[in-house]
């Protein structure tokens, strides 16, 4: 289902130092989302999202871009995709989210996509444009296994999908790689899987991937998460009512083991565990003497 609001603004401005994804500003041109990820965390109470299935278009926000990137004094990266993915299956008829790189390449301004789609590809020319500036694209991967990924993402493009797009970019020049979350407890968390994983990102040509061993889960999330498995995973949820509780912080209890091996092995494959941040060019006025 697909309605249409209207928004009071579409950048808004983090409030502390964003030390993982280098991010100023936050885009959502979108509320809701149709990848149906049994983990999303854009389902808790607190977001007031409520059934986030039904897709709200922001109606208005190509209009409120065009106003608030001008009237931005500091040049800082505008983030993509925090609430929901912007390359949803939506995406691909109404093309705001092309429509808004567009706007942000024009207006000079850095950018960082986070995405589950391949449909990211599609915009490799206003990306380009835009790595003039500053471009990252992030490919969120949790399993390096498709039958996995299609019951922990339904709706969204598979793992080999994902990396295939990657791999796509990569070779346009675009600054690429994997944020490798959530590694969800008693379902993706062995050393197989990081391992392969980490080999398919450096096959796609991934700078960076960037892990967290564990899930987070919020009244609201935590709810449909529980249904999610005793539907594909008869017996989990016990499991994690055993071991986690009523805990917002779900760590992987092989977190050691899973840190060592993806760690020793991204050295190993020279991908970085970080990424590298939008640097605004600084110009030095020469002395006259």
């Amino acid at each position: 289902m697909v309605r249409y609001i209207e928004a009071k603004s579409i950048l808004s401005k983090l409030k502390g130092h964003d030390p993982f994804f280098g991010i100023a500003y936050n885009m959502n041109l979108y509320r809701g989302c149709q990848h149906a990820c049994i983990y999303c965390d854009t389902r808790s109470e607190c977001y007031g999202i409520n059934d986030i299935s039904v897709i709200s278009v922001k109606r208005n926000a190509l209009e409120l871009l065009a106003k608030e990137l001008p009237a931005k004094r500091t040049k800082a990266t505008i983030g993509i995709g925090s609430m929901n993915d912007p390359y949803m299956l939506v995406e691909k008829e109404m093309q705001l989210t092309r429509k808004a790189l567009q706007m942000v390449a024009s207006n000079r301004f850095p950018v960082h996509i986070i995405t589950k789609s391949d449909l990211v590809a599609r915009d490799t020319d206003v990306l380009q444009d835009i790595a003039k500036i500053y471009a990252a694209v992030s490919f969120t991967i949790t399993t390096a296994d498709d039958h996995l990924s299609r019951k922990i993402e339904p709706h969204a493009p598979s793992s080999s999908a994902r990396f295939k797009a990657m791999e796509y970019l990569a070779g346009k020049g675009i600054y690429t790689g994997v944020t490798l979350m959530p590694v969800l407890p008693f379902i993706n968390d062995t050393k197989e899987n990081i391992e392969l994983l980490l080999k398919q990102a450096k096959d796609a040509g991934a700078s960076y991937v960037i892990p967290m061993f564990g899930v987070t889960l919020r009244k609201g999330s935590r709810d449909y998460f529980y249904r999610a498995l005793d539907e594909g995973f008869p017996g989990m949820k016990e499991k994690y009512q055993a071991h986690f509780g009523e805990r917002y912080e779900c760590t992987s209890p092989n977190y050691r083991i899973l840190d060592e091996t993806f760690r020793e092995l991204a050295a190993k494959l020279e991908i970085s565990v970080g990424m590298k941040f939008y640097k605004p060019i600084v110009y030095q006025q020469q002395s006259i003497f």
